[in-house]
């Protein structure tokens, strides 16, 4: 018998939610309007330097220290099987991969257990180039096309998810 807690005999039902690295996230408005259309939290998590307030009343906003991965490592501490995390950091995708969670780029790709050791590898090595002085390119401009797949891409995430 379920009690008014939710299901009998002590299974907790976990409930999925959206983390958001969201110090340089230029989705947040798309990912609220998508968690409203299947009335999925949102945790928006980032450093003291950004202004969140204007989320907090359609979104949990945590605040870390500037320290460096202090974001990372809270959306990870916050991030559980079945969740959502919204990154452009590989590092961050791979733990929540560990989790087994999922994690999309706010441009629309899906971080899998087939191509995060690729794009790990592919970081690392840019950034040993950067050392050596080589210039690397930076992101390209986000396109309207970018968004939409963006939010295509995370409604099938949450279609999929148990």
């Amino acid at each position: 018998m379920a009690g008014i807690f939710g299901p009998a005999n002590d299974q907790v039902a976990v409930r999925m939610k959206i983390l958001v690295d969201a110090d340089a996230c230029p989705v947040i408005p798309e990912i609220i309007d998508v968690a409203r259309e299947f009335t999925i939290p949102v945790t928006l998590v980032s450093n003291y330097c950004h202004d969140m307030e204007k989320y907090e009343d359609v979104a949990s906003v945590v605040t870390v220290d500037k320290e460096a991965d202090a974001v990372d490592l809270a959306v990870a501490n916050l991030t559980v099987s079945g969740d959502i995390v919204v990154t452009q950091d590989y590092g961050l995708a791979a733990l929540a991969l560990g989790k087994r969670a999922n994690a999309i780029s706010p441009r629309g790709s899906i971080f899998s257990e087939h191509n995060i050791e690729y794009l790990l590898h592919k970081r690392h090595i840019s950034r040993e180039q950067r050392k050596r002085g080589i210039r690397t390119r930076g992101p390209k401009r986000m396109t309207v096309e970018d968004r939409r797949k963006f939010i295509r891409n995370l409604r099938s995430l949450i279609q999929v998810t148990p």
